[in-house]
């Protein structure tokens, strides 16, 4: 935000307020008659929030490699109609590679669920049972085609690096729930991480503490370096070396002082040390029921799986996560961002189905779904949902038409998102796609990533043109210069 306040004073005023960031220290200088605004938006607010929160976490589950919207959610009969003719786009149309073959059905059946009627795929068929709690979006629009660059934009609002994740920014405004874990957590691909990697949950200009902190659900260390490894090291005397490191930095950035970036070595280091007890707790599903098990695709009895992609391991992975996030919320995490797929390579591990869609698209979706559903469900019959916004998001679509005779090429001109919880209005279908899913069907008016941020932003409490971050002589915030709340998925 706008603070104008000088150094000493906001570095006191983060040490006593625990970490507090934007919105939270904003309403304490408030009160003190220190903040600045603009003339269009003056922060004249005494609270920490500018509206009344519908919503106070986030999880998002993220589809790297781009998932085919024409294939789990955005049902096209004229598809299947016109299966095999010549694709006529009534254009001029780029690909990115050469995928302008033939119309292209999808290769599963759609039907409606729930008492809104929604159409959805079989192979998404686990969220059936969620769709009236869901609100989709059919007519996302992206700039490029490009992976690296479009994931940066789901993930940050800006299609290049440097700039915060959007845990990140919800970590700075927010701050935590609970100072024994983190307040932004991310849970990758156990295959390896999506394009960018960890640029994309990065703190950038933010202070370092608000990055997302990377754990590995079901792995035999879920979180790299947080116990000592070394035989030789006691209990007893990591306590010691612990508090010897924090004397020698309290030492160093008292000689150092407006080092933000040993300000949050040092605050990443005393999370550690109480996460220590927090965490492992946190990660240890053996208490849950068979029923829970069962319900997130952790009921097969099986220790390993063959070298083919295939939807009970797909299942697994997501759905451990999937329970990860909900133990990590309910003990006070803001924002989980679960990933689905890793960064290119053969055979396809992600959602990036040039080749075969059936192949590829089908494991990790019916796992997708699985996890997903169970997850809503979960959140639901515990209260929880109705305070935890959950979005499903992927960097581009794919086009209706066909690459090869199976695969379908990048789609960066319309796609689907959904969301659900924290007070979204559910069994809702927000925009269209034309009828053959290849742009919008009101050009004039499609839905941004800005829109959708801000939308979540605006459950959360925020809104967010006022939650900025001075870099570069610019006032940044996350949905750069654009964005509008869509006010018609909200309850």
């Amino acid at each position: 935000m706008n603070l104008t306040v000088n150094r000493n004073r906001r570095q006191f005023l983060w040490e006593a307020g625990g970490g507090l960031g934007g919105i939270a220290l904003a309403g304490m200088l408030a009160d003190d008659g220190l903040l600045a605004g603009t003339e269009e938006t003056p922060l004249k607010t005494t609270t920490a929030l500018h509206f009344s929160a519908k919503a106070k976490r986030v999880v998002q589950l993220f589809m790297a490699g781009a998932a085919s919207h024409v294939d789990l959610f955005d049902y096209k009969p004229l598809l299947e109609k016109n299966h095999g003719e010549k694709s006529d786009f009534g254009e001029p149309i780029e690909a990115f590679q050469n995928g302008l073959g033939p119309w292209m059905k999808s290769p599963w059946k759609f039907q409606p669920y729930g008492q809104c009627g929604k159409p959805l795929s079989e192979v998404v068929a686990p969220l059936g049972d969620c769709v009236d709690d869901m609100a989709f979006i059919h007519n996302m629009v992206g700039k490029t085609g490009v992976h690296s660059q479009a994931t940066y934009l789901q993930a940050t609002g800006f299609q290049r690096p440097g700039f915060p994740g959007m845990g990140a920014w919800v970590s700075y405004g927010l701050g935590s729930m609970n100072e024994n874990l983190p307040t932004f957590v991310v849970l990758p691909d156990h295959r390896g991480f999506a394009s960018n990697g960890p640029k994309n949950w990065g703190a950038a200009f933010l202070p370092g503490q608000h990055q997302g902190t990377i754990i590995r659900p079901g792995t035999k260390t879920p979180i790299v370096d947080l116990f000592p490894q070394a035989q030789y090291v006691t209990d007893k005397s990591d306590k010691r070396s612990q508090d010897v490191l924090a004397r020698l930095n309290r030492r160093h950035l008292d000689q150092h002082a407006g080092d933000d970036r040993l300000e949050a070595r040092i605050r990443s280091y005393e999370l550690a040390a109480r996460m220590q007890l927090a965490a492992p707790d946190a990660l240890d599903i053996s208490k849950e029921s068979k029923h829970t098990l069962k319900m997130y695709g952790l009921d097969h009895g099986r220790s390993s799986f063959g070298a083919e992609i295939n939807p009970v391991e797909e299942a697994d992975y997501f759905g451990r996560k999937c329970l990860a996030a909900r133990r990590l919320l309910e003990r006070g995490v803001r924002f989980v961002q679960i990933w689905s797929g890793n960064d290119n390579g053969f055979p396809r591990r992600n959602w990036d189905s040039h080749e075969d869609i059936k192949r590829d698209h089908g494991p990790l979706a019916m796992g997708m779904a699985v996890g997903a559903s169970a997850l809503l469900k979960d959140l639901k019959q515990r209260g929880m949902l109705e305070d935890t916004i959950v979005l499903w998001t992927t960097e581009f679509g794919r086009l209706p038409s066909s690459q090869g005779s199976k695969g379908r090429d990048h789609n960066p001109f319309v796609f689907s998102n959904w969301l659900a919880g924290g007070g979204i209005k559910g069994g809702t279908t927000h925009g269209e796609s034309d009828q053959w899913g290849y742009k919008p069907l009101d050009r004039d008016h499609p839905t941004t990533v800005y829109d959708v941020h801000a939308t979540i932003l605006r459950q959360l409490g925020i809104d967010h043109k006022r939650l900025t971050m001075r870099h570069d002589g610019i006032d940044r915030r996350l949905t750069d210069v654009h964005g509008n709340v869509i006010r018609e998925i909200i309850g």
